[in-house]
Order: structure tokens, then sequence, then C-alpha cells
């Protein structure tokens, strides 16, 4: 979706999101800078404009950019108060005990790897920052499970952080300890299974569904949702065939 104030991206896994070290070009905003070349209000350079909130390189999803200052203001606010609505679909080792519940635990870098971030007690980590997750069971397979999950706060890497931090990583969280075979059985049938699993969505199964929020020129409420891309439904797929056949799910 595009008008003149915004832009809405469905970005696909891979794509790194914002220039940094070692993606200096090929990323996201680089695009839109491209895209908007001809956009003489628009500088891919300024803090003022351009991407809303980011989603990591491997994720999927909806992804919201300001073409204006206005804009990126506006829609800022609404991030930092809370008021967006962002919903995610997520593959998880293990099987939940509850069909829904919520996680609060304030975040930091993990002093033992600086590219992780961990859950630490209320006051252990002067540097953490509060956290909330709300999720949702959508579908069980035995040994993974499809669960929802919504954002009251959007820290780095947060679903990633604590899924891992309730004993679920996320499927194929290399980062995160999911891509070992965490759950299920010893069999070499079963442990081909998982590693065509891996094969088929090489990356974390996380996808940005849904995005709501006020419209910065309008003041309509305004809500996206993206289907799932192909490798993320191919693996929810080959589970759901495997839970019919082998667990009677």
């Amino acid at each position: 979706y595009e008008d003149e104030e915004i832009i809405l991206v469905n970005k696909q896994p891979g794509l790194v999101v914002h220039p940094g070290f070692g993606n200096f070009d090929g990323t996201l905003l680089n695009a839109i800078a491209f895209h908007l070349r001809d956009n003489k209000d628009f500088d891919p350079n300024s803090s003022k404009v351009g991407l809303v909130h980011r989603i990591d390189k491997e994720t999927s999803g909806l992804l919201l950019v300001a073409k204006t200052e206005y804009a990126k203001s506006y829609l800022g606010k609404q991030f930092s108060d809370k008021t967006t609505e962002r919903r995610y679909h997520a593959l998880v080792w293990g099987n939940l005990k509850d069909d829904e519940g919520t996680i609060t635990g304030d975040q930091a870098r993990d002093p033992a790897d600086r590219m992780r971030f961990k859950v630490f007690e209320p006051g252990e980590n002067p540097q953490a920052k509060h956290a909330v997750t709300h999720y949702k069971v959508i579908e069980r397979f035995g040994y993974v499970t499809l669960v929802e999950c919504r954002l009251e706060t959007g820290r780095t890497h947060q679903i990633r952080v604590h899924m891992k931090h309730i004993g679920h990583p996320l499927f194929n969280d290399e980062r995160y300890g999911g891509s070992a075979i965490l759950k299920g059985t010893n069999s070499a049938y079963y442990k081909l299974f998982v590693k065509n699993c891996f094969y088929a969505c090489p990356r974390q199964a996380l996808h940005a569904k849904t995005l709501g929020f006020v419209h910065p020129k309008t003041g309509k409420q305004m809500d996206f949702e993206s289907d799932l891309p192909d490798d993320f439904q191919k693996l929810i797929e080959m589970w759901r065939e495997y839970a019919q056949q082998y667990l009677n799910l």
C-alpha cells in the first residue's frame, strides 16, 4: 500500500531492512530510497523519515515506512504509546501447556553473546527494557505449535527472546537454539523429516502477519494483513501431515 504519507511493505525473508555493517546496499531502505528517488522531501539518510519500526532480516511480513517528517513523528508516537496492533505467526518447539498467555520479561543484550538478547529479573540489569508479549495457540502439531503473538512492546528480537525464555524457541531459530531437534523421537525417519523441514523453511519461522494503526493524515484506523509466505506455509503443511499420520492429531 502507498499514499502521500506512508508505504506499507510485505517484506520477504532474507532481506536486510536497514544498511549497516556488512550490509551497505541491497537493503529494504535502499529499495525504498530508489522507489522515492523523485521525491525531493524524502532523504534516506535522515532519521526524520523512513522506517517507523523494524523486523529481523529472516523475519517476513509487514513493515511501515513514513514518507514525510510528520508521518514519521505521528506514527512513531503510536508505536511508543503502544496503540498499534501488531500480530505475528510463529512456529515454536514443544507443545505449550496453555492455549494462551502473557510473557513479561525485561530484556537486554546477553553478556555471553552480544548478538543475542535475554530476559533478566527486575533490577538485575539496569540496561534491560520492559517487554510484554501475548500469545495464543493456533494449531498444535505435537512436537511443535503454531502460535499468534501480539506485541505490546517492540523490543529487538522480542518474540524470539520471550519464546526461548519460556522454553519454546522458534523453529529453526539458530541464534536462540531452535535449529536443533528439541522435541520428538530418536528415529532416523523423524530426524530426516525435521531436516527436510529446516530445508523447506531455512530461517526462524516468524511472520509479521497483521499491522493496525491510525493514518497520520486522515485520522482513520487502517488494518492490514499479509498471507504467510510460501516457505512458512510449506512448513506448516509438512508438520500438519506428520501430526495427522504419526501422532493421530
